[in-house]
């Protein structure tokens, strides 16, 4: 019997590795993609590759995006500090446009691809305050999709799957814990060193250490700060 494909989007992220093996686990036939878009910490890419590889994916992508010509991000203008402290606005490290930019290669593999269904790891609930990981966005985009696309008009529908929509942290980690996901590969540290050891002071580290906390699971994150 034939798999039906789909597009994983792949940071090397404990979240979007959590979606990968879920994906896996659903029966997709996985071809992940990840972006080399100018970010500081460009060794989330190894960490894709690794996780890709460790499941099964049928071709893992790297699209190159120059999105330090627009900064306007810590993660993509070196002027900008990565802060180290909680805020209730939408943070700094929030890179404009950046999953609408994200969706729109992925939408454009999946037609290529013939594949109907595209997974992403945004979360409404430890989220950092993004508006591009909400799921009235997500909602708006796949109407979009299939406005915008061959494969929609012609009636093929094309899916945008967010299973960690509704998940804490700690949920994400036990979902993981329990697919057999090996943490130890990703790296969600916003400035990590170029051997993927967090800092474990910024947003992203804070969230995840959390997340081991609360879910009861060891942290086997490496940390050099």
């Amino acid at each position: 019997m034939t798999k039906p494909k789909a597009v994983i989007l792949t940071s090397g992220g404990l979240d979007s590795t959590t979606v990968l093996a879920m994906a896996v686990r659903e029966g997709f036939e996985c071809y992940t993609l990840s972006f080399d878009y100018g970010q500081r910490h460009k060794v989330e890419l190894a960490a894709a590759q690794e996780c890709a590889e460790a499941y099964g994916s049928r071709e893992h992508k790297v699209v190159t995006l120059d999105l330090r010509t627009i900064g306007g991000s810590a993660l993509t203008d070196d002027r900008i500090d990565v802060p180290e402290a909680e805020t209730d606005d939408i943070p700094v490290t929030y890179v404009p446009a950046r999953n609408t930019i994200f969706l729109s290669i992925a939408l454009g593999w999946a037609e290529v691809l013939g594949a109907a269904d595209i997974f992403l790891g945004v979360n409404a609930v430890d989220y950092s305050g993004y508006p591009d990981c909400r799921p009235e966005y997500i909602k708006a985009y796949e109407r979009m999709a299939n406005l915008a696309t061959r494969a929609g008009v012609e009636g093929q529908k094309l899916r945008i799957h967010t299973p960690l929509m509704d998940l804490s942290k700690a949920d994400i980690i036990r979902r993981g814990q329990a697919l057999g996901v090996d943490y130890r590969m990703t790296v969600s540290c916003y400035q990590a060193n170029e051997h993927g050891e967090a800092c474990g002071r910024c947003d992203s580290c804070r969230l995840r250490r959390l997340g081991f906390e609360q879910a009861g699971v060891p942290d086997q994150t490496r940390y050099y700060g």
